[in-house]
């Protein structure tokens, strides 16, 4: 036993050094000041105070939440029927269908930013086809540098971070529970509703976390297509690094999103044990 502790041991210790010591870096200096373009290493509670009293700071970091939860809802509600889709196929079709919906992984991520922009614009594909089967007369500006944009990229995006996790829950369903519920009777509305939905859920709010996190700590995204309108937290936090040069304040905005990830982590967790159990 003492041998595979020191081999864990081993092995853990160097990305757990990685992982940490940034982690304590951040909430180390979270705790000091800026003053003429210099960090004060005087130990207070300012910056902390700054982020939860600031108005304009709640509003954004709210408002970031909301689109966070409206991404993982959508990402869902479309994840979810393809996911079902995929795994209902055989053979190489289902292959070739989960090989599709996972290609945009292995994509640069701002090779896809620019190319959803593209789309996106005034002479983009959306406003092309909108225009083509007549439901605009002239192209429309507002499909980006909004809000709006900012959340149909997203989703878009973060799609086969949904689609992956729901498909490996629904592979663990048992084909004789399903064969048992066919038995019984039941119609396959019902079998959906009570055998594979709930065996699915830890897949499911896999996928719906996966989402969440990575939404709220991006910037790149908002910064990309969403302009001025399309402010979030993470582009907040990114200011206080890049233009502010306010590290400290940064540091406290960004322990606020680290709390929020472990806290929606932990949430996810028992929603996901509660479906394992049941």
């Amino acid at each position: 036993m003492s041998r595979r502790w020191a081999a864990f041991l081993a092995a853990a210790f160097l990305p757990a050094l990685l992982v940490v010591l940034p982690i304590a870096s951040f909430l180390l200096l979270s705790f000091f000041r800026v003053e003429d373009n210099r960090i004060v290493r005087d130990p207070n509670l300012g910056n902390y105070a700054e982020v939860f009293g600031n108005p304009t700071y709640r509003g954004v970091y709210l408002g970031s939440l909301l689109l966070c939860l409206e991404v993982a809802a959508l990402t869902l509600l479309i994840g979810y029927p393809v996911a079902w889709f995929v795994w209902r196929r055989h053979g190489r079709l289902r292959t070739l269908l989960l090989l599709l919906t996972v290609l945009p992984l292995f994509m640069s991520y701002i090779v896809k930013l620019y190319t959803l922009r593209a789309m996106l614009g005034r002479n983009g594909l959306l406003n092309q086809a909108l225009l083509a089967i007549g439901l605009l007369d002239t192209p429309s500006k507002t499909f980006l540098y909004n809000q709006r944009a900012v959340l149909m990229t997203m989703t878009v995006i973060y799609l086969p971070f949904v689609i992956l996790p729901i498909f490996i829950s629904l592979e663990r369903v048992a084909p004789h529970l399903l064969e048992a519920s066919t038995d019984l009777g039941a119609s396959q509305w019902r079998t959906f509703r009570h055998v594979i939905l709930p065996l699915s859920l830890p897949g499911t709010v896999a996928g719906a976390l996966f989402t969440f996190v990575l939404a709220l700590g991006d910037f790149v995204t908002p910064q990309m297509v969403g302009g001025a309108s399309g402010f979030t937290y993470g582009r907040l936090v990114w200011s206080q690094f890049g233009l502010a040069y306010n590290w400290p304040l940064g540091s406290a905005m960004a322990a606020l999103l680290l709390l929020t990830a472990l806290v929606v982590i932990a949430v996810a967790a028992a929603l996901g044990r509660k479906g394992a159990v049941s």
